[in-house]
């Protein structure tokens, strides 16, 4: 690989491929041997065609195809843009917290084995626990909304299970049709909203007929910090939303058996290397491919889908220009002509490779 020579996740694969399944072949996952073979085939040699024709000069050609897939680095970065969009249209003038849900060590091997169950039981418990919160607070007395994002690793890459969850400081009292808001950098108690969180988890693992560890600790880890208007905090979320836990950029080296990737350290903010021979970094990141038809993002409350109507309402009963506060709309990429530079649009889709005899 050159040094300026951004290195493919598909080129990795390719290359670690037979290894990685004669050693951890027996514990994949469905939906992570899907994975696996689509970012494989990601724009490559073996992936089907689509033919693209400039509306300038008729200049035609084919190009390969993208594999699509929610981990894959290198798609669906317009999707990630459409995402952040929609939350900032149900923007509201209030504070903004983003409230951080951990699982404790002592759990993940729990949360691993029964990934749809413990997942599902995260959102779950983390909206009833900051609607049982704003419900009980003096100043709220009404429904939050909730928009929810499931990670599963740390900045190393490692399983790390933990909810983020970007929450108004506002709520709206539907019996008498209220709307109230809270000042100030305080929202809740963190280290109630832990004790709540760990009760709640415990009785859902319990309830669900799952057998919990011989020791997990007393105090769990719930942070909750003020992030201003909230339009950073949905980008940070949204930045890994659909493109996978690592960006190609910072696949730094491929060479003698290893792949070294770099990542950003919390304490130093500075960032540091990781090398790893190349079928661990397979699996380090295919095991942060979610089950199949799992959301990674739910909204909730106030933020639903279904309550776009009082958003309105409210934009014009405080008079709130959504319009002004909105990020500036990107268009998806084109595909420019080599011939005349003009833009090429999509013929035909999925088109088999003829292969010769």
């Amino acid at each position: 690989m050159g040094a300026c020579e951004m290195i493919r996740l598909s080129s990795v694969i390719e290359q670690f491929e037979a290894g990685f399944l004669s050693q951890y072949g027996s514990t994949l996952l469905p939906s992570q041997r899907k994975a696996l073979s689509a970012i494989k085939q990601c724009r490559s040699s073996n992936s089907p065609l689509m033919k693209v024709s400039c509306s300038d000069c008729d200049q035609s050609t084919y190009m390969p195809h993208s594999c699509g897939h929610r981990s894959c680095p290198h798609c669906q970065h317009h999707e990630s843009q459409q995402w952040i969009e929609r939350q900032c249209q149900k923007r509201l003038p209030v504070n903004y917290f983003m409230i951080t849900f951990t699982l404790p060590a002592e759990l993940r091997p729990l949360v691993w084995s029964q990934q749809r169950v413990l997942y599902q039981l995260l959102f779950k418990c983390a909206w009833e626990t900051l609607n049982a919160f704003s419900l009980n607070d003096k100043q709220l007395k009404g429904t939050p909304g909730m928009v929810a994002v499931l990670h599963t690793h740390s900045r190393r890459l490692d399983f790390h299970p933990h909810l983020h969850t970007i929450m108004p400081a506002g709520a709206m009292d539907k019996m008498r049709g209220l709307w109230r808001k809270k000042e100030g950098a305080y929202l809740f108690n963190h280290k109630a909203l832990a004790k709540v969180f760990r009760a709640k988890m415990l009785a859902g693992i319990k309830e669900a007929g799952l057998t919990l560890p011989a020791k997990y600790p007393e105090k769990w880890v719930v942070d909750c910090k003020q992030v201003g208007s909230g339009d950073k905090a949905f980008v940070y979320l949204g930045r890994y939303l659909y493109k996978g836990v690592v960006q190609e950029k910072d696949i730094i080296s491929c060479r003698n058996g290893n792949v070294t990737f770099r990542y950003k350290d919390s304490k130093t903010n500075h960032y540091k290397p990781r090398t790893l021979p190349g079928a661990d970094f397979i699996r380090l990141v295919l095991q942060h491919v979610l089950p199949r038809r799992f959301r990674r993002t739910r909204d909730y409350g106030l933020l639903h889908s279904n309550s776009k109507s009082i958003i309105k309402r409210l934009h014009y009963l405080l008079k709130f220009n959504i319009n002004q506060w909105l990020p500036q709309s990107k268009p998806r990429p084109t595909i420019s002509c080599s011939c005349c530079g003009g833009s090429m649009k999509i013929i035909q889709t999925r088109l088999r490779r003829v292969r010769p005899a």
